[in-house]
């Protein structure tokens, strides 16, 4: 209510200025957000789980040959049995640095994503302020203000009121499509809200594979 009575439809520059604030911000966010997308790269730490895991199974496929005959190799048997272990354990230790360093770096991921969230809320909050607010001012001066000046430049038939009502009519139609851009952000935050989910669900599920 307070919002809408601070609107002036005579000022030319604040229509087009009218929630430029928020969609500024929400154009900035969505840029780190696909910012934040871009610089993933999850394929990579599947193939370093993949790579684990085949560094294992391969290890243990060697070691379960000859499991009865064991005791029967020479000691060379042993000795490639420990240059294999080595070999793995080594592999495996530089895949595991790896994988922490992403851990790491998901988790925080996540926290940021959180944050953004609750950021993104916000602008859809305030671009729902700023279109309701304008919305109500809108109805206002399209069934109330328009039609008295109209009303008072038949009454009158002065060329000047005639001007006004039409200035004015054309700044509410100007106003109009100003409404219509900020909805067409606002849709874009209430889309956004699922998709940073979505993001941050894929990295604590991949945190989630690391830990495993």
């Amino acid at each position: 209510e307070s919002f809408a009575k601070q609107i002036d439809l005579h000022n030319t520059n604040g229509i087009l200025q009218y929630g430029a604030g928020a969609q500024k911000k929400m154009a900035d966010f969505s840029e780190k957000t696909l910012e934040n997308v871009r610089s993933k790269d999850l394929g990579e730490i599947g193939d370093l789980l993949t790579s684990v895991v085949t560094e294992l199974k391969t290890f243990d496929a060697e070691e379960e040959k000859g499991p009865f005959s064991f005791f029967k190799k020479s000691t060379n048997k042993i000795n490639a049995m420990k240059a294999k272990y080595d070999k793995a354990e080594v592999n495996v230790e530089k895949v595991v640095d790896v994988l922490e360093g992403h851990q790491i770096t998901l988790t925080k991921d996540i926290a940021v994503l959180d944050e953004m969230f609750k950021a993104n809320m916000t602008n859809f909050k305030q671009l729902s302020l700023y279109i309701v607010a304008g919305k109500k001012k809108l109805e206002e001066v399209q069934n109330v203000t328009i039609p008295a000046m109209q009303a008072k430049a038949a009454e009158t038939g002065a060329m000047e009121d005639a001007q006004a009502a039409n200035d004015y009519a054309n700044l509410a139609n100007r106003f109009e499509k100003k409404l219509h851009d900020l909805d067409l952000t606002r849709t874009v935050s209430l889309q956004m809200g699922p998709q940073i989910r979505l993001i941050q669900n894929n990295d604590t599920l991949m945190v989630e594979k690391i830990q495993t």
